[in-house]
């Protein structure tokens, strides 16, 4: 990625962290304070680096030390769409496949793991626009669809439709009908909603 490229993805970042976070008051106080930020801009960087396989190494030690800074462990191989925005987000885990669409919304403890040790995609894939939970723990290849909300703590091991609330241990999951809301991160900030 040219590096005019990654300054405008991180420029973006500090924006969705404004837009999510009725706390940030400034692109200073979030490029200097938010550890989310942090660990998505090391992220953006040691991603860009594992393109190259010369420099694999050293982008999985990068990747290493920026969850040493921050708690958060996202593996270089992962990919993050455009505008994530980690919240509050010690113990968050990204796993080597795992696929993060664009304007997502993710608060702390958050797992998105693998449930098989083949050498195959083994983590799951997250839509666009899509809000998860504190704690909640999305596990193996399944597909959680754009505009959706997996509450706190829940637990998925299976697809997730767009469009959708995904509650409970396993997760259960019912459409958005009326009475919610289209944008999740938007509407249902508070985690809480969706217990």
């Amino acid at each position: 990625m040219a590096k005019s490229g990654l300054l405008a993805l991180m420029r973006e970042d500090l924006k969705a962290a404004r837009a999510q976070d009725p706390a940030a008051n400034s692109d200073l106080e979030v490029g200097a304070a938010y550890s989310g930020v942090h660990a998505v801009w090391a992220h953006r960087v040691a991603h860009a680096m594992w393109q190259r396989p010369a420099l694999r190494t050293p982008a999985r030690l990068l990747s290493q030390f920026a969850r040493f800074l921050t708690g958060i462990e996202i593996h270089p191989a992962a990919t993050l769409g455009r505008r994530v925005f980690i919240d509050h987000g010690t113990k968050i885990v990204i796993g080597e496949t795992a696929v993060i669409g664009d304007d997502v919304m993710m608060y702390q403890g958050v797992t998105l793991g693998g449930r098989a040790l083949d050498k195959t995609k083994r983590h799951p894939t997250i839509g666009n626009r899509v809000m998860l939970g504190s704690g909640c723990r999305i596990l193996g290849p399944v597909t959680v669809g754009d505009d959706s909300a997996i509450g706190a703590n829940a637990v998925v091991v299976t697809d997730i439709p767009a469009n959708s609330v995904a509650i409970g241990i396993p997760a259960q999951f019912r459409p958005k009908d009326g009475s919610y809301p289209w944008d999740p991160r938007l509407d249902l900030i508070d985690p809480a909603f969706l217990v």
